[in-house]
């Protein structure tokens, strides 16, 4: 009896979960890994919103839009799944010992040789998985700051959408992305970390913490920074983030993995038969219909391919597509598709549909440059190269370096602020040309290059970033990284071949301010290590040695070590269309109809900060506009549940593809399936409950 009642209560339980599509109660979310059950390998032949880039971004989105059961939602994903990678993927400290770098998970890009670095062709890794980037990065999850986020909204200035941009909204989506921990009690002593709660989301998919293990050099950081002036910040997450602190990481403190898109945004989620994710799928480009009664182009489909080019097929749009491909993806796909500046659509042999010279444009990232001491002090490399009892725990294992200062001017420059701030004033009109042959490209750099030295040099803003780690066996380093370049540079494309890399131009150390602020920050970094107490864990420096003193000696030596610090932004920058501006305040691309973007490179600045923290942001942002452009109003979902998942199967029909050669691509394929699962409407839901009704009777009057 008992079991015929509870069978009974069973089917009345699915039937109630297989109507709704539930609003995701991510804090909940069972901390053992979870199986991503909307990744296929059939699509349908067209979907409501085309998502291009299953990365950081792209996850997001995918997530939040598919809660709308009445939408369709397809992200495509250059890379794999990462199922092959994942136990490498889940530790945090394998960003260090078992690094995704040398795996097909990074893209492997170069820029060109870098006048201002020796002529050196500087490594840029990128992820090329499921979740991108936050699969494969260092973790790190700070935020910008209220000055960067004013600085912002100043340069797009009342334009329609303005507000979703303000720091109060961000703010506000950048929480709703997390899901903050404090730190145990062990590593709160022994690191001196403080925190604000009210700083940080509590519900969202991605957990923000810190590592179950430290080392003492990390509480340690805290006081040699202020012996050299540095102010140590105890809330660098509610809008003033400068000055030093330890920054809480992407860990899930519950098993101590990394927490990130795929983990957060996918794995969790029930099967949602109106949401697909569909892995090595590299986009080539967007299809536009042959006329636009608006007079700007409509994407009617994404093309992409599976084969490395040998094939390619067409997935139908039926509302739009959304580029979250990143800083070098996002600009390289609007150009494959005849979007972008003429010149070098031109010069590829792209024929040029809708001419934007932004796209591409107002290229910023963190260059940065590190000292490095011996020291004869455990350090993370060196207990884990002797393979030390504690270094197989899950604790240890979630260690990753997290101490950061963000230091501004004053405290680089004294009181030479005003004059060094003037001087930057008075140099632009040599380095415009340098950065455009387009006026209004120009113009833009020129907004972005008065903001910067007005609002954020001559402020409390972090100008380098400093960071110390002991990830290296038997050494300890701290790094210094440009935060805010006046050196601004591209990404272009120089072949009508959309699986040849881009071309990759920081323009590295072209400015002399950024020369000026990098070299004052990397000696700032000596300082700090020759302080008390952190000078009692160096032995002595080996790189660049006690050799180098002067500031010409500094200079040259920079030049030859420059990296990248892995935060390439603003290359479908939000501006007005006469500054070079990609995308307007509802991030559509101007002259497209229907296509916005939606990733890091949509910011026209860069921030002081490391960029994971603002791109969930954004891209929540992103999701929440969209909505609300789509529905008039995001709907309240009635049914929420814990445990989030449904018994409802999500299956594809056997799909046909029609596909053409490489060689004939000029024609778009397309691929056809038939969907097998759709959103329940009410005649669906009356039948449910009618079988379910008859099955209750049915075990009562059985008994």
């Amino acid at each position: 009896m008992r079991r015929d009642l509870f069978l009974a209560a069973a089917v009345v339980a699915v039937a109630e979960r297989a109507l709704a599509i539930p609003t995701q109660n991510w804090a909940e979310t069972e901390p053992q890994r979870l199986s991503a059950r909307n990744i296929v390998d059939q699509v349908d032949e067209a979907y409501d919103f085309v998502i291009v880039g299953g990365g950081l971004a792209g996850l997001v989105l995918g997530a939040r839009l598919s809660e709308d059961s009445n939408h369709t939602v397809l992200v495509l994903e250059a890379g794999g799944n990462g199922d092959e990678y994942r136990d490498q993927i889940d530790v945090p400290g394998n960003a260090y010992y078992k690094s995704l770098w040398p795996t097909d998970l990074n893209w492997d890009f170069y820029t060109v040789p870098q006048e201002g670095a020796n002529n050196t062709s500087c490594e840029w890794p990128r992820g090329k998985v499921l979740g991108g980037s936050s699969a494969i990065n260092g973790l790190y999850m700070n935020r910008p700051g209220q000055i960067e986020l004013n600085a912002w909204q100043d340069l797009i200035g009342d334009m329609d959408g303005a507000d979703n941009w303000s720091w109060a909204s961000f703010y506000a989506a950048m929480k709703k992305s997390e899901t903050f921990t404090a730190p145990v009690d062990d590593v709160v002593q022994e690191a001196a970390i403080t925190w604000e709660a009210s700083s940080h989301g509590t519900n969202g998919p991605i957990h923000q913490s810190y590592p179950g293990y430290t080392f003492p050099y990390v509480g340690e950081w805290s006081t040699a920074v202020q012996t050299v002036g540095v102010e140590v910040t105890h809330d660098a997450y509610g809008g003033k983030n400068w000055g030093a602190y330890v920054a809480t990481s992407a860990i899930n403190p519950t098993n101590w993995t990394r927490s990130y898109s795929r983990s957060g945004y996918l794995d969790p989620l029930p099967p949602r038969a109106n949401y697909d994710v569909l892995a090595n799928a590299q986009v080539t480009r967007i299809v536009f219909n042959s006329s636009s009664p608006s007079g700007n182009l409509t994407a009617s489909g994404v093309e992409y391919t599976r084969d490395g080019g040998a094939t390619k097929l067409t997935v139908g749009v039926k509302k739009e597509v959304i580029l979250a491909a990143g800083t070098v993806g996002s600009p390289t796909v609007l150009m494959h598709s005849g979007v972008g500046p003429k010149d070098v659509l031109t010069a590829a042999g792209v024929e040029v549909l809708s001419e934007l010279p932004g796209v591409g444009q107002h290229l910023q990232d963190h260059v940065s440059v590190s000292l490095q001491w011996s020291t004869d002090n455990p350090t993370a490399g060196s207990m884990y190269a002797d393979n030390d009892t504690v270094t197989t725990t899950a604790a240890y294992l979630s260690y990753v370096n997290s101490a950061v200062a963000y230091v501004n001017s004053s405290v680089l420059f004294g009181n030479s602020v005003s004059s060094l701030k003037s001087n930057i004033l008075s140099q632009f009109s040599q380095f415009a040309t340098k950065a455009s042959s387009d006026e209004n490209v120009v113009s833009g750099y020129k907004a972005i290059y008065d903001t910067t030295a007005n609002d954020i040099f001559n402020g409390p803003t972090g100008l380098v970033e400093l960071l110390i780690g002991n990830n290296v066996d038997g050494a300890i380093r701290i790094g210094a990284a440009l935060q805010h370049p006046f050196s601004h540079g591209s990404i272009t494309i120089n072949s009508s071949n959309p699986l040849d890399y881009p071309v990759i131009d920081p323009r590295y150390l072209t400015h002399p301010a950024d020369v000026q602020i990098l070299r004052e920050g990397i000696k700032l970094a000596r300082r700090i290590g020759e302080a008390q107490p952190l000078a009692s864990e160096m032995k002595e420096e080996v790189y660049p040695g006690s050799a180098v003193q002067t500031d010409e000696e500094w200079e040259e030596w920079m030049r030859g070590g420059v990296f990248t610090e892995f935060h390439p932004s603003s290359t479908c920058s939000m501006l007005p269309l006469d500054q070079g501006g990609v995308v307007d305040a509802n991030l559509r691309v101007y002259g497209l109809a229907n296509v916005r973007v939606a990733d890091a490179s949509v910011p026209p600045i860069a921030f002081s900060a490391h960029l994971m923290g603002s791109t969930y942001g954004l891209a929540e942002q992103a999701s929440t506009l969209i909505r609300a452009y789509h529905n008039k109003k995001i709907p309240v979902i009635a049914h929420t549940s814990s445990n989030n998942s449904t018994d409802s199967s999500h299956n594809k029909a056997a799909s046909t593809t029609t596909a053409v050669s490489a060689s004939t691509a000029t024609s778009s394929s397309s691929a056809t399936a038939t969907n097998g699962a759709s959103s329940l409407d009410s005649r669906s839901w009356s039948f449910i409950t009618t079988v379910a009704a008859f099955m209750v009777s049915t075990f009562v009057f059985s008994m």
